[in-house]
């Protein structure tokens, strides 16, 4: 069984990551769970820390019940570390599994995320797992993590419209996806385009399927 656990109370969010991780592994035992006493949504260092402790009970939780892998599905990859040590199982942070696969698909990446309080976190993360020297750019789009969810078909462009800036400017293979709420945005992409979009969620839970042993999660 994997878990994903949502450290923000968005419940929609939830859902579409469960929605997107199904797809990915259709024949994976698959649960999404809301942390209800986090922040709506993380944006920045101090929701980021306010949600560790409601995250970190739901981890001890799916630990105790027999989860094979948990995912925590925030880009942040927030509370990751305090996870592992916790968890009895793998852990995976859908920020550090969409910059490995990027860095494996081609020699630089940029990440394309939201607003640009999100932009020092995700410096510190892709540097602290020794990825920096595949980074081209992150790019804020502008758009507030909610919504992607509120008004979608604005936010989706918005989001397209600065990955086409990346493919233009930062002499990259790929665009990292940098928000879990943005699992809908490769299904939205110009199919002429050769640029790879990476999305985390994907991303975590294809590796959670591999940490398995080849069988299904």
């Amino acid at each position: 069984m994997i878990v994903i656990i949502n450290p923000n109370s968005t419940a929609s969010m939830t859902e579409a990551m469960v929605e997107t991780a199904r797809k990915v592994c259709p024949d994976a035992q698959i649960e999404g769970w809301t942390s209800h006493d986090g922040p709506e949504a993380i944006q920045g260092p101090e929701d980021g820390a306010a949600c560790i402790p409601p995250l970190l009970k739901l981890v001890e939780k799916a630990s105790d019940i027999g989860a094979q892998t948990i995912i925590i599905g925030c880009f942040d990859d927030t509370g990751l570390d305090e996870a592992r040590e916790i968890a009895h199982c793998p852990v995976i942070g859908i920020g550090q599994a969409a910059y490995h696969l990027a860095a494996l698909a081609g020699p630089r990446f940029s990440v394309v995320t939201t607003l640009p309080v999100s932009v020092p976190v995700l410096a510190e993360n892709i540097e602290r797992y020794g990825l920096d020297r595949h980074l081209s750019k992150i790019r804020p789009s502008g758009v507030p993590v909610l919504a992607l969810e509120t008004d979608p078909e604005a936010s989706t462009a918005q989001v397209l419209h600065e990955i086409a800036l990346a493919e233009a400017e930062d002499q990259i293979q790929s665009v990292v996806l940098g928000c879990a709420g943005m699992t809908h945005v490769p299904s939205h992409a110009d199919p002429k385009s050769r640029l790879r979009l990476i999305d985390g969620v994907a991303a975590s839970v294809q590796i959670a399927a591999i940490l398995s042993g080849g069988k299904s999660p």
